[in-house]
């Protein structure tokens, strides 16, 4: 069992949906709560994710704070407990992120750390709790790791082609990632809460360490205006990682189910 399973989730999610064009269409608003089940090797499970947001306010500004949690259960939990929180605020119209907060405890290894983003100086303050220290990074249009998951979700989808690739960067421990996506087409995906349209999705990750290659990893996301990642699939070096959508509440939109 690898390290940063609910990491990985979190990361991977945030890639789920994006586009060339915006829309005004809102993909989310406050009060969405999203719930995932994840399976280790499609049996064991592994542990739990929740994606929560609120409107609130920050620094005189009206800000959606967003919160992702996650940790592990059942046998997992017995050799190795992680309890992850991952926090951004940012603003309601841009998505542009203000401030991400990760409280993470992962089998004994923690981190405590904490970034601002100025815009008009373009720099990342990053302020490490555990090492009482504070670093600044020269930063130019990022999003945070939790702020892109919904940035994404409300970027217009419907033009793109398969075999097309889209991409964005993300700030995260003092570093701007560049990612690539592959958008494979539609597909209908039986779910629990029955069949759904969904869009298909293959990032392009670092082969080696965690995945058996780069293109290890497939998304399915609910093509309806909500964009949600519903399953996710990781073939790891060990074993594989699955993540499904087992509850929802607070949706800006109708989920669509096909009704054979």
């Amino acid at each position: 069992m690898k390290r940063n399973l609910i990491l990985l989730l979190l990361v991977i999610t945030t890639l789920a949906a994006n586009g060339q064009e915006k829309t005004t269409q809102k993909a989310f608003k406050s009060g969405e709560w999203l719930r995932y089940k994840m399976s280790y090797s499609g049996f064991l499970r592994a542990g739990t994710a929740i994606l929560e947001v609120k409107e609130e306010d920050f620094e005189g500004k009206k800000v959606f704070h967003a919160k992702g949690t996650g940790w592990t259960s059942g046998m997992i939990s017995w050799f190795f407990k992680v309890k992850d929180v991952y926090e951004s605020y940012f603003d309601t119209e841009k998505v542009k992120p203000y401030l991400f907060k990760r409280d993470v405890n992962e089998g004994g290894y923690t981190i405590k750390r904490d970034t601002k983003f100025d815009y008009d100086t373009k720099k990342a303050k990053v302020v490490d709790h555990k090492r009482d220290t504070t670093k600044y990074f020269t930063i130019a249009d990022v999003q945070d790791m939790i702020s892109s998951f919904y940035y994404l979700r409300n970027q217009k989808v419907d033009t793109l082609k398969t075999g097309d690739s889209i991409k964005i960067d993300m700030f995260f421990d003092g570093e701007t990632f560049p990612f690539q996506l592959k958008y494979l087409g539609r597909k209908k995906l039986r779910t629990k809460f029955g069949k759904i349209e969904t869009y298909v999705f293959k990032p392009l990750v670092q082969a080696g360490r965690v995945f058996k290659e780069n293109e290890s990893v497939t998304i399915w996301v609910t093509a309806d205006k909500n964009k949600i990642p519903i399953k996710l699939k990781a073939s790891l070096a060990v074993g594989s990682l699955r993540a499904d959508l087992e509850g929802y509440k607070g949706l800006a939109n109708s989920f669509k189910i096909i009704v054979d």
